[in-house]
């Protein structure tokens, strides 16, 4: 997950002006957002499973799940499991429709996910049993 953070923040700002001249940007920050939501909900599967018993069915769920482990936050799960969808669908909508919006998503999930490596890490700290 750290892996791919660094690749999202090395790709430096990802305005409407970059998208237009360079599009397969849009494409890379696409996928790393679409894999970093992948890992965690593989994350929260596990540590629901092992901590809860339960085994929740979608991304948002499992930020649920991992709220409810003590795994991340309510704010974090909140924000992680949006109603608006999650940053690669946002991605997606936004760079056929509203680029200029790209960059708030990509920005927030950059802050989110760097909180939420912050967040497990610190419960793997104290609960090295149950990860």
């Amino acid at each position: 997950m750290r892996k791919s953070l660094g690749q999202l923040d090395s790709l430096g700002p990802v305005g409407r002006a970059r998208l237009e001249s360079d599009p397969g940007t849009g494409l890379v920050v696409e996928r790393i957002l679409a894999l970093l939501i992948d890992l965690a909900f593989a994350i929260n599967r596990h540590v629901s499973a092992v901590v809860l018993g339960e085994d929740p069915q979608t991304p948002a769920a499992s930020f649920g799940a991992a709220e409810k482990a003590g795994m991340i936050d309510a704010e974090l799960a909140a924000a992680l499991a949006s109603p608006d969808g999650p940053h690669n669908v946002l991605v997606q909508l936004y760079l056929d429709t509203e680029p200029e919006e790209v960059t708030a998503v990509v920005s927030a999930a950059r802050s989110e996910y760097w909180e939420y490596v912050r967040q497990v890490a610190d419960w793997i700290t104290v609960h090295p049993s149950e990860s």
